[in-house]
């Protein structure tokens, strides 16, 4: 299997200085961080740390939900996933991820409700994005939709 590959330059203090993200492996863009831009509700046309999680969290979730469907002899149509990673002080000092929320909702045949919560759950337990984050408390909200 690949190895994947971003980088990061970064200039000044943590609370005065900025750095741009490469998604080097890619070359698909270079991204604006910022730590004040990080700690508050607007991003202001940054990305952060813990956007990028939830858009490797998001996308492992979809791809090893749609295998697992599969598995369970379900072919899902459509998937919506999404997922809500949060930051917050750690009482130990400095920040950690606080939670993270992922959320799905699906189209589906051959599978009821039953075993599209079942699924979603494996999943959730079985991607390796979500392994990587087991000191983080993962919740999962999923619904199949008709």
């Amino acid at each position: 299997m690949p190895t994947r590959t971003a980088r990061t330059a970064w200039n000044g203090t943590l609370e005065e200085g900025s750095g741009q993200v490469e998604l080097t492996s890619s070359g698909v863009g270079t991204y604006d961080v910022s730590f004040p831009k990080r700690a508050a509700d607007e991003a202001g046309g940054t990305t952060s740390p813990e956007e990028l999680i939830a858009a490797a969290h998001s996308a492992c979730y979809a791809m090893q939900f749609s295998a697992i469907i599969a598995e369970k002899g379900g072919t899902p149509q459509a998937l919506d996933v999404s997922a809500d990673v949060s930051l917050g002080p750690d009482s130990a000092g400095g920040f950690k991820l606080t939670g993270i929320k992922l959320t799905v909702r699906g189209e589906v045949e051959g599978l009821d409700e039953a075993g599209f919560t079942a699924a979603a759950e494996e999943a959730k337990a079985s991607c390796p994005v979500s392994k990587a984050l087991t000191g983080v408390e993962i919740t999962l909200d999923a619904a199949l939709e008709a």
